[in-house]
């Protein structure tokens, strides 16, 4: 039978050797002090690998082959309710009855106690079979460990010391009904009139004088936001100017759309439409408004963004995983028609042009496994690691220990998950449109596959946030970083150019060059925007210069780092996606081959780049300034 973990090498090779699965278990396990817990990694690794076929072959024999049936599935509004086809109910009945909504939540909540690195392997499979449905799973256990999550963060979970346990949680109607199968949860953020910019968010948390929280307005774009349980943002401070101070207005609340009253259900918010969209055709995707309907309000006033960042970054990992899903589908495809289509005497994946589409294509997947285990695998640890901080048990050493990995994993998940989700979603929509290339004249028609697998993928670069929001958080991160550490950013490049030249191995000399190439680009940029700061302190007094010189505003001084953000980016992943494959060649010899395709193809991709980035953009820059001064007069006469 048909199995996609199975005839994957690759996603088996990160499983059974890619993987440090200690600390994962270790901590998701209680540090192996659970009563009814595995003991130790090898024990979780046989169940883990149980389920990877159980959902590899699900994916394989009850999703993929419906592939057509799937595309065709339009939900759609009907007196209040979305309805769906027969064809996704059935899909989400088996997935209920292998129990799989609380794979990652703890066994005394009645799930699994798998990491949540094992659902993420899973929707990989799953969306390399239908996009659309593993959309629709990820808002199941995902919402459910995410109520979870925000109940820990602000102290409502309760624990048990001996044996380690959680004894109650704030959410915990909505992580059982969730784990059930009867519901699941969605992510309300944008608006009508706002999208990336949360500060113009209009939708208002209102609390009365016996202290009752009720969210009223309109949210539109909400993935599976047909189910019963909402994590909405929504304003409850007074408005402000200021976009940065904007964010700190925002609160994020837990609203339930709707009520079962006698066993009949009465709805607290209204479903306003189902979007008709380009593809992800069976996820229903659905705008819902609020009227004072009743909320919960998660953690403290004013602390929705900080809320919404911990469910983005988790999602925005996801999408990798979905893009790596998409990206397998459209290879696989274009690899099996190429293998029969005969052209001038052999098949056309002999020619020279489509085998090198075809090998960029594996590359390309390849990297993008590589920053999306990494990136997974940082988020976990850092969660669960601050997690164990708070409520278990350890020595002093023990705890001085687990704060440095807190910390080290956090930042490298910050560094990690903005470049994931910019290349995931860039490549998937490349790789998919490649296929359809290769297929010629048959890839243009909806017989084949793979105009659909390119539909599906269009949004990869534009939701949860968009592939230019990922090299703008990447840009400002980096820069700022080097600003506020500059000790740290010249050891670095100090290190770099070391390595490049005195390596033993020339791949690492290279692996080296690529990360010396980041840190002069980035060094290039720094000097303009120094240059640009040094010229403001002309209109300031001399013992004005230290705030002047402090105070970053990235709106105002980074015009030239924001023109070039996506250039930047390339090179910052095109270095990160190198060190992970120097370091796995070095736990298995067979990985080298991947990481030398990895640096053939990027290295003279970052070289342009970089000549890009030091040689143009002043002449479109002075022409925006130029726009901008023009403006302000007619500003000021209104």
């Amino acid at each position: 039978m048909a199995n996609f973990y199975d005839d994957n090498a690759d996603l088996r090779w990160y499983v059974e050797r890619g993987i440090d699965w200690e600390p994962i278990v270790r901590l998701t396990e209680y540090d192996y002090q659970a009563e009814d817990g595995f003991k130790n990694v090898p024990e979780a690794l046989e169940f883990y690998t149980d389920i990877l076929n159980l959902v590899g072959e699900y994916s394989a024999e009850a999703i993929a082959p419906r592939w057509k049936e799937l595309d065709e599935a339009h939900p759609h509004l009907v007196d209040g309710e979305v309805i769906e086809a027969d064809v996704t109910k059935e899909i989400f009945e088996g997935l209920k009855e292998m129990e799989l909504h609380g794979l990652c939540l703890p066994r005394e909540l009645g799930g699994m106690n798998a990491p949540l690195l094992l659902l993420q392997f899973n929707n990989e499979m799953v969306a390399r079979a239908d996009v659309s449905t593993c959309t629709h799973v990820g808002f199941h256990g995902g919402m459910a460990l995410a109520a979870l999550m925000y109940s820990v963060l602000e102290g409502t979970t309760t624990f048990t010391k001996n044996p380690p346990a959680i004894a109650e949680t704030r959410f915990r109607q909505c992580i059982e009904e969730i784990i059930s199968g009867e519901t699941w949860g969605s992510m309300d953020i944008t608006e009508p009139g706002a999208g990336s910019d949360m500060a113009a968010l209009t939708t208002r948390g209102t609390q009365d004088a016996d202290g009752n929280w009720t969210v009223t307005g309109q949210k539109i774009f909400i993935t599976s936001g047909h189910g019963k349980w909402h994590f909405v943002i929504a304003k409850t401070e007074p408005d402000t100017d200021d976009a940065f101070a904007g964010l700190k207005t925002l609160s994020m609340f837990l609203v339930p759309a709707y009520e079962i009253v006698d066993g009949e259900k009465k709805w607290l918010a209204t479903l306003d439409g189902t979007e008709v969209k380009l593809g992800h055709n069976a996820s229903a995707t659905v705008s819902i408004s609020f009227e004072d309907t009743p909320a919960e309000l998660i953690g403290n006033r004013g602390e929705g963004f900080k809320y919404m960042l911990l469910l983005m970054n988790n999602a925005r990992v996801g999408v990798g995983f979905e893009s790596l899903g998409s990206m397998e589908a459209s290879y696989r495809a274009a690899v099996a028609y190429a293998a029969e289509r005969p052209s001038m005497g052999k098949t056309i994946d002999k020619h020279e042009m489509i085998a090198d589409l075809l090998e960029e294509m594996a590359t390309d997947i390849q990297a993008t496994r590589a920053m999306s285990v990494r990136a997974a695998w940082c988020e976990e640890l850092a969660s669960k690691a601050r997690i164990a901080l708070d409520h278990l048990e350890m020595t002093d050493e023990a705890r001085a220990e687990m704060e440095r990995t807190k910390k080290r994993c956090e930042r490298e998940s910050r560094h990690l998950t903005p470049l994931l989700k910019w290349f995931g979603g860039e490549k998937a929509v490349e790789v998919a449109r490649r296929s359809i290339q290769i297929h010629g004249g048959s890839g243009y028609i909806k017989e084949y596959q793979v105009e659909k697998l390119l539909r599906d993928a269009m949004v990869f670069p534009i939701y949860e946030g968009t592939s230019q929001i990922q090299a703008l958080m990447a840009m400002k991160d980096n820069l700022l970083g080097a600003v506020k550490n500059p000790k740290r950013f010249v050891r670095t490049t100090a290190q770099a150019r070391w390595k490049s030249m005195s390596a033993k191995d020339p791949v690492e000399r290279r692996v080296a060059g690529l990360r010396l190439l980041s840190q002069q680009t980035m060094q290039f940029l720094l000097t303009r925007l120094t240059a640009t700061k040094v010229k403001e302190l002309r209109h300031h007094s001399p013992g004005e210069w230290g705030t002047v010189m402090q105070d970053w505003d990235p709106k105002r001084d980074f015009a030239l780092a924001m023109l070039h953000a996506e250039r930047l980016i390339t090179i910052l992943t095109a270095a990160a996606v190198a060190e992970l494959l120097w370091d796995q060649q070095e736990i298995d010899p067979a990985r080298r081959e991947i990481l030398l395709n990895w640096l053939e193809r990027q290295e003279p991709l970052c070289r342009y780049h970089h000549d890009s980035i030091t040689t143009t953009g002043l002449r479109l820059l002075e022409k925006l300034a130029g726009d901008e001064q023009a403006k302000a007069p007619a500003q000021a006469a209104k």
